[in-house]
């Protein structure tokens, strides 16, 4: 019987991080199914979905996880999928939107946008997010969520929520098709 397997990994960025991490499942006896990764600060996150049906594999991928953390100082969570993984994005009954949110940095812009967002029944698939120097130095903050909107939530009754809420914090927010 097939188990699935989240794996997450943080480490000092270096090369070799991804290499180890795909080392660590492909010796396991496991499949890489999906994953997410990149650096953030001087940290290297790396989040992994992997399977396999060896009746050893948590054991295996837990082993070799303690050996990544001791040899190369990387920190590891391992946590078992109950059943098996969602369908994919967008999720039945859903349809994918793109928001962006664009302003001054400051606290709570993502607080804000999600919150209004959860308040809705949307549930965000992806949220990528950094700081940038505007022109005259301040710091700006911009924000993309790929979004499963509900088939019951008309795109101008969220739009005009997220434009309350942007409102709110003085940020630009804008809700497209994705």
């Amino acid at each position: 019987m097939r188990s699935w397997y989240i794996l997450s990994a943080v480490g000092r960025d270096r090369p070799g991080i991804v290499a180890d991490l795909a080392q660590l499942i492909f010796d396991s006896e496991a499949n890489l199914e999906d994953s997410r990764m990149t650096i953030l600060g001087n940290e290297f996150a790396a989040i992994l979905l992997c399977s396999g049906s060896s009746p050893d594999l948590e054991r295996q991928l837990s082993d070799g996880a303690r050996r990544l953390e001791w040899e190369h100082r990387l920190t590891i969570f391992l946590r078992p999928l109950e059943g098996e993984p969602r369908p994919p994005v967008p999720a039945p009954g859903t349809h994918l939107m793109r928001i962006e949110t664009e302003g001054s940095d400051r606290a709570g812009i993502v607080a804000c946008i999600c919150r209004t967002l959860a308040d809705h029944r949307v549930n965000i698939a992806d949220l990528r997010s950094h700081s940038f120097a505007s022109p005259s130095g301040s710091a700006i903050y911009r924000m993309t969520i790929l979004a499963e909107v509900p088939n019951s939530l008309a795109a101008p009754e969220l739009s005009k929520a997220l434009d309350q809420a942007g409102s709110q914090i003085g940020v630009e927010v804008r809700l497209e098709a994705a």
